[in-house]
């Protein structure tokens, strides 16, 4: 019983260390990410667009 209590505890020390670290990476990558889903959407937007294009010429044919 005694070493659950142990694991526990170290746990619990450990935890805060880790949610400080991620907090850390997230302020300094959170522009990348954000920079990364811009991109995908702008191109998914052009990839569609393109693709309504070649849909409306092939109906004009």
């Amino acid at each position: 019983m005694k070493e659950s209590n142990k694991d526990l505890d170290a746990m619990d020390r450990r935890l805060p260390r880790v949610v400080r670290h991620l907090r850390e990476w997230r302020a300094r990558h959170a522009r990348i990410v954000y920079g990364q889903v811009l991109r995908g959407v702008s191109y998914g937007v052009g990839s569609g667009a393109v693709s309504l294009l070649v849909l409306w010429y092939e109906t004009r044919r």
